[in-house]
């Protein structure tokens, strides 16, 4: 991928975890150790990887969690009806945006949304954004304290 900004390799990194989550969810069998062995790592950055290794652990971490926000959230649909990439944006976007809390709320937000634009349906950015706006609304979601962290701190996740 080249000398590509912390921006770009993030992007790349959800990518990668957006994949291994839907793989993951449609295969309940494997775990996430067994997803993350099987996918070509090779090519990417380290920082890459380990960030899409972070997601892809955090997501099945936060789980029962996010399923649980999930059902409270979206009235008159079942989580299992919804389409799995939709799923597993949204579940990269709790984990970043609210469990972990390590990018803003707003960027996990879009991203999620941008990620749904590239892998769903014409429906799915809305989607997205409509269910996460209204978790967060209803939650009363802190903004997260990432400027907090070291710059250290920072380039590790």
């Amino acid at each position: 991928m080249g000398k590509a900004s912390l921006p770009q390799r993030r992007r790349r990194a959800r990518e990668i975890a957006l994949q291994l989550i839907y793989e993951l969810d449609l295969r309940p069998d494997l775990t996430s150790g067994e997803a993350l062995s099987m996918f070509p790592f090779e090519d990417e950055q380290g920082d890459v990887e380990s960030y899409a290794r972070f997601l892809v652990i955090s997501s099945a971490k936060h789980a029962d969690a996010i399923d649980d926000l999930l059902r409270e959230h979206i009235v008159g649909w079942r989580t299992e009806r919804m389409v799995a990439v939709d799923r597993a944006a949204i579940r990269i976007a709790l984990c970043e945006g609210v469990m972990d809390c390590t990018v803003p709320v707003a960027v996990a937000i879009s991203e999620a949304v941008e990620l749904t634009k590239m892998f769903g349906t014409v429906e799915s950015s809305r989607f997205v954004n409509g269910v996460l706006g209204r978790i967060v609304r209803a939650s009363d979601v802190k903004e997260c304290c990432v400027e907090e962290m070291t710059s250290e701190e920072t380039e590790k996740i």
